[in-house]
């Protein structure tokens, strides 16, 4: 069985949600939009206070080609427009709606039919790329690249195949497993629509095999779409981080992306999430713009962890709720997975189109060891899937001495967290090299400015 060939760690599964069903989230009484979504320049409001607005309307349009615009997620009045701190910690301009009732812009097709590009033979791949572009899809694995940049490479690219991240490496989240689950046929329609848009014909899903039953649902649903390209699913080693999108091509394709500014696509791959297929599915054939996706809400003394559709702009503690409240015994609410999330300042923390889920640590978990002199062990160098040297670059960056730092290749640093999990003497690795790679990335940026 495939799996990617440098580093990698094994931490435990712990998918504790992976049986239960997919529930709609309730409304929240105020939605809150951060205009700060994805990667690239911040969307730009197009609302003011008192503007009434409906579900699917757009709220914020994009403040670049980087860019997506934000629609809103529920019915009813604009409040204000302020800031709101985000799961990064940090204030953010936002757009604060009062909800009431549930009325929904009658250009969506909120039918349940399924619609394949038999039914819809006349789309061109530009018509798709715009739908996608208009609906303000990101990618949803939480990297939350705009879909439409992707979708235009650079030229003299050549793209070769579709690849789609259905691996849900991260311990915890099932929010992937489960949307494939229940909605395997519009995520393979989704990926019909991203061969299409990328003159493709051939594409693949790698998960996992701590799902089975999503493999074989996959591979029997594939079946259905061999008109209209060729779908395979590709059952994988478990091991992180597998989702990592240079992992994810060695593991499925056996090519090695090289170190920036070299792109997937540099070596014939265009790499979706699983959940962004099934968000094309439903801009390009039902014209809904993204603006609710699955979370998984998670913990080991959680009483009930669940997976939620959920509205953009809910407060996170609004589905903490849902599964039984807040444990007497927490540690940390953690925005993402444990390996690569962040601790959330407070739970009144909206979710955005990045958002897979919420884990709540308790106490046990959330208690870091001291940090112990580095014992030279090499193990943080063994467990890198980038072939990088952790100790040293956290050593670099503690001691701010950003031009070897930068030397060192510290961008190529996927932030995955292997070097921290694995670390005998308990050390902040990851901690310091996320500040030596932001410190490096902002001189780097400066220096270009100035050219």
């Amino acid at each position: 069985m495939k799996t990617f060939r440098i580093g990698g760690v094994h931490p435990a599964e712990n998918k504790l949600s992976a049986a239960e069903p997919i529930k709609v989230a309730e409304l929240p009484k105020v939605a809150v939009f951060p205009l700060s979504q994805h990667i690239g320049a911040p969307a730009k409001p197009i609302v003011q206070k008192g503007d009434k607005v409906k579900v699917g309307t757009m709220i914020a349009e994009a403040g670049g080609f980087v860019s997506a615009p934000i629609f809103s997620s529920v019915s009813g009045t604009v409040l204000k427009i302020d800031t709101v701190i985000d799961a990064s910690g940090y204030k953010k301009p936002a757009i604060y709606i009062t909800v009431e009732g549930d009325e929904w812009e009658p250009s969506i097709d909120r039918s349940t039919d399924l619609v394949t590009l038999k039914d819809r033979r006349e789309l061109t791949a530009d018509e798709i790329k715009e739908k996608i572009k208009n609906a303000g899809i990101v990618g949803m694995g939480g990297a939350c690249f705009p879909t439409h940049v992707k979708l235009a490479p650079p030229p003299g690219s050549k793209p070769e195949w579709i690849i789609i991240n259905a691996v849900e490496c991260e311990p915890y989240l099932t929010a992937d497993h489960r949307l494939m689950l229940e909605h395997a046929d519009e995520i393979l329609v989704g990926v019909t629509l991203l061969m299409k848009a990328m003159n493709v014909g051939k594409a693949y899903i790698g998960i996992e095999n701590n799902k089975p039953d999503a493999i074989e649902l996959m591979k029997s649903k594939t079946m259905k779409y061999i008109h209209d390209g060729n779908i395979e699913v590709v059952p994988l080693k478990v091991k992180y981080p597998q989702g990592g999108e240079k992992q994810l091509i060695d593991a499925v394709v056996g090519r090695q992306v090289p170190a920036p500014p070299a792109l997937p696509v540099s070596v014939g791959a265009i790499l979706q999430n699983v959940g962004t297929a099934f968000a094309v599915y439903e801009a390009v054939m039902k014209n809904k713009p993204l603006f609710e996706r699955v979370v998984t809400v998670t913990g080991k003394s959680l009483a009930h962890p669940s997976n939620f559709l959920t509205r953009m702009g809910t407060p996170m503690s609004q589905l903490i709720d849902a599964c039984g409240g807040l444990p007497e015994d927490t540690g940390k609410v953690i925005g993402g997975g444990p390996m690569m999330g962040k601790a959330l300042l407070n739970t009144e923390v909206p979710i955005c189109k990045g958002s897979s889920g919420v884990l709540i640590m308790n106490e046990k978990e959330a208690k870091r060891a001291e940090a112990q002199p580095c014992i030279r062990c090499g193990k943080c160098v063994d467990a890198c899937p980038m072939g990088l040297e952790p100790y040293l670059l956290s050593k670099l960056a503690e001691l701010h001495d950003w031009d070897r730092l930068e030397k060192e290749d510290v961008v190529s640093c996927i932030e995955c967290g292997s070097c921290q999990f694995t670390c005998p003497s308990t050390r902040p690795l990851l901690d310091y090299v996320r500040l030596g790679k932001s410190t490096v990335l902002g001189i780097i940026h400066a220096r270009k400015a100035k050219a």
